[in-house]
Parts: C-alpha cells; sequence; structure tokens
C-alpha cells in the first residue's frame, strides 16, 4: 500500500513505515501530523484511488522524527572581462517524518 500527497508544494510517495524528509517544519519531535491533500492511493489489491485533484476523506498519518539539514549548496556568479565575483550560498532545513498509518 502506497500513497502520493501533496505538501508544502511538493509531491511525495509515501508508504507505511518509510521515513520522508519535508522541506520546512511542520511539527516539533514526536508530535503526530496528519497530511490531508492525497492524490493517490493503491491498496494492497492492487486497487488504484485517485483524486480529482484530492481523495475526499483520505489521510496520512505520520510522526516527527526531527530535523536535519540538506547539504550546502554554493552559487558562484561571474561576469566576464569585469572582475565581478560573487559567491553565496545556503543549506535548506528538512524535517523528517515516519508514516505509520495510510487511512481511506
Amino acid at each position: 500500500m502506497y500513497a502520493i500527497i501533496q505538501t508544502r508544494g511538493h509531491q511525495l510517495k509515501v508508504a507505511p513505515g518509510a521515513v520522508v524528509e519535508i522541506a520546512g517544519a511542520p511539527g516539533e519531535a514526536g508530535s503526530q501530523v496528519t497530511f490531508d491533500q492525497v492524490l493517490l492511493v493503491e491498496k494492497d489489491a492492487g486497487d488504484v484511488m485517485a483524486g480529482a485533484p484530492f481523495l475526499a476523506n483520505a489521510r496520512v498519518v505520520g510522526v516527527v522524527d526531527g530535523e536535519a539539514r540538506g547539504p550546502k549548496l554554493r552559487v558562484f556568479k561571474t561576469k566576464r572581462r569585469k572582475g565581478f565575483r560573487k559567491t553565496r550560498g545556503h543549506r535548506s532545513v528538512f524535517t523528517r517524518v515516519r508514516i505509520t498509518d495510510i487511512q481511506v
């Protein structure tokens, strides 16, 4: 059984027991999180339920494991023949969520 959910502008494929990384911080460690924007659910028997755009009465429940930071990204800009060089970068913060249940 798996589901495709939409959260924070991204679509993720989740299954019970899986750990997913979500951009941003939906909750504190140990708290329960519910995702209501479920796009598709595939049951064990092979039945596929798709929404238009979301499934009614379907949700995915998970528990927040904690926060993590992504890799450091470097952005380097230059203009030729001008001596212009600029280096910037950032690290994104992710929240790890352990999926516990898919309810249809």
